[in-house]
């Protein structure tokens, strides 16, 4: 492995991030609302099935009583 010194990293790394396509605003703030979007589907989810669990577990524990 070539070894390089600090300033010909800098200049690499600043020859690579120039090449980085960044979001727009637009892009930004849609994805962020999908994953809000999704991390509430998730959370609905995750509670009705904890729900039914509970549900399920106090009727057979109520049967063994």
């Amino acid at each position: 492995m070539a070894k390089t010194n600090p300033l010909q990293f800098a200049q690499q790394v600043r020859a690579e991030v120039s090449k980085v396509v960044w979001p727009s605003r637009r892009e930004t703030t849609l994805t962020t609302g999908m994953v809000f979007v999704m991390v509430s589907m998730a959370a609905l989810f995750f509670f009705v099935v904890d729900q039914l669990v509970r549900l399920g577990l106090e009727g057979i524990l109520s049967l063994a009583s």
